[in-house]
C-alpha cells in the first residue's frame, strides 16, 4: 500500500474532473488554480485551445482592495471580476472546473461570488 501525497491527490482527482469537463466558445470552462499565496480564474475555450478571459489576486483592480492573496475575501473579488470580464465579452454560462481542489473555503467562495455577479453553472 502505497501512501500518495495531498499534492499527487489533487492532480489525479484534476485528472478525473477534465475528462468530463470541457469548454466551448458558447460554454467556456471557468478553472481555478489555487496556490498558497493566491488564487487565478481563467475562462477557457477548449475547443480553440485558447484563454477568453483571467482574473487572479495578483492583478492590479484586486491587489489594491485586498490584503492578502490567501483568504476567503480575495477569492470572492477574484470571482467578482471574472464574471464582470465574463459579462463583458457576452459569457453568460461557464462549465465550472475546481482544478482537483476540493469544492470548500476558497475555491466555494470564489464561485459563488462569479455565481452572484451573474455568471451561470
Amino acid at each position: 500500500m502505497s501512501k500518495v501525497s495531498r499534492r499527487e491527490s489533487t492532480r489525479q482527482r484534476h485528472q478525473r474532473i477534465r475528462r468530463r469537463v470541457s469548454g466551448t466558445p458558447e460554454r467556456p470552462r471557468l478553472a481555478v488554480y489555487r496556490s498558497n499565496q493566491h488564487i487565478y480564474a481563467q475562462l477557457i475555450d477548449d475547443v480553440a485551445q485558447a484563454t477568453i478571459a483571467s482574473a487572479s489576486t495578483v492583478d492590479p483592480e484586486v491587489k489594491g482592495k485586498i490584503e492578502s492573496g490567501a483568504n476567503c475575501a480575495a477569492a470572492s473579488e477574484v470571482g467578482k471580476l471574472i464574471a464582470q470580464r465574463a459579462k463583458a465579452k457576452g459569457i453568460e454560462q461557464v462549465v465550472f472546473d475546481r482544478g482537483g481542489n476540493l469544492y470548500h473555503g476558497r475555491v466555494q467562495t470564489l464561485a459563488d461570488a462569479a455565481r452572484e455577479a451573474g455568471l451561470n453553472f
